[in-house]
């Protein structure tokens, strides 16, 4: 049986299976990016992919925290779009 890789969202901390959560990344050259593929080099926050959009804006100076840098407008609205469409 394949063990099932789990993360912790950074936002509510509960622990949920790799596939449920979505990748923030911030790069050694501090580009910031959301990860689809989960795979890109740096360091990664996850968020729950079932957030609720105005949790997210709530919340989102833990993921700052996470990430040890300020988020750019157009990663926050790349989120929010992707929280609200549910992909």
């Amino acid at each position: 049986m394949k063990k099932i890789p789990l993360r912790r969202c950074t936002l509510t901390n509960k622990v949920l299976p790799k596939q449920e959560l979505l990748r923030i990344v911030k790069t050694k050259d501090d580009q910031v990016f959301v990860d689809l593929s989960g795979r890109a080099n740096g360091r990664g926050a996850y968020l729950q992919k079932d957030l609720d959009p105005s949790l997210f804006l709530k919340k989102k100076h833990l993921l700052e925290k996470a990430l040890k840098i300020k988020l750019p407008e157009k990663v926050l609205l790349e989120v929010e779009d992707i929280l609200k469409s549910g992909r």
